[in-house]
């Protein structure tokens, strides 16, 4: 079986995959401070809780965008699983074309979505992941990965205005009935869930002006689900999309390992 990890700055995403059939999932606090000893015993939990052996995981794959982190599983994988792990760069087969100004520059978990787009859902596609940033990234018609943008993710966003304003408070993130408030709750709802809708229908409108054609959008990550319901310009979620394109991509570097 095979283990795949996506370290993210706010969540790791974990997946067991027998073959293609993702066996069992989870979603953990990224924390620096945590060491693979301590990792590892939640990873153990989670498998003895779905029924699955770490003695059957013989392969895992690992991308991380936090450096301590990615060595933090890394030591988890020779220590507990005695396992190489294939990490996710650039300088592997990662199936679509680097067609950007510098290959080296896109994070492994970046690498994973336009792969499972255009393997899962064809091309031209474009992949909106929701987390700490919301990434927008494009495959061209032929497959190839041509870039995209960043956009401050909505939590970082809601934090940080909330932060910033004495008077402002916490709220549910939860869309109103309108988009005029007419409380403090509700104008913080409208401006943060409506005025979100509008950067992602924007910005997918945009990438599709330069494209020159339509393009499937997938939406993925942790907060997909908050704008997906509020509209149309995503076409399918897919919440284990990074992890079905660490498995492909593992699939495609089989006998590679300990890649940077």
């Amino acid at each position: 079986m095979l283990l795949a990890v996506d370290v993210g700055n706010t969540d790791v995403k974990v997946g067991v995959f027998d073959g293609e059939r993702l066996c069992g999932s989870w979603r953990w606090a990224s924390d620096r401070a945590r060491t693979s000893d301590e990792y590892a015993a939640q990873l153990i939990w989670a498998l003895d809780h779905a029924e699955l052996s770490s003695d059957a995981i013989d392969r895992m794959v690992l991308c991380s965008v936090v450096p301590a982190l990615g060595s933090t599983f890394a030591q988890l994988a020779g220590r507990y699983l005695h396992v190489d792990p294939l990490v996710v760069s650039s300088r592997i087969n990662t199936g679509v074309p680097l067609s950007v100004d510098n290959p080296a520059e896109v994070g492994g978990d970046r690498i994973a979505n336009a792969l499972a787009a255009v393997r899962l859902y064809g091309a031209p596609s474009i992949v909106v992941d929701f987390g700490t940033a919301t990434n927008f990234d494009v495959m061209s018609s032929d497959g190839a990965f041509v870039g995209g943008s960043f956009a401050p993710g909505l939590l970082t966003s809601v934090d940080g205005l909330v932060q910033r304003a004495a008077r402002l408070q916490r709220f549910d993130l939860v869309a109103p009935e309108r988009a005029i408030g007419t409380n403090t709750v509700a104008c913080l709802q409208s401006g943060a869930i409506f005025g979100y809708v509008a950067l992602v229908e924007g910005l997918v409108a945009r990438i599709k002006g330069e494209l020159g054609c339509d393009a499937v959008v997938v939406g993925t990550g942790g907060l997909v689900e908050i704008i997906a319901g509020q509209t149309s310009a995503i076409g399918v979620v897919d919440h284990d999309l990074t992890l079905k394109g660490l498995r492909l991509l593992a699939d495609l570097n089989s006998g590679e390992a300990g890649g940077d």
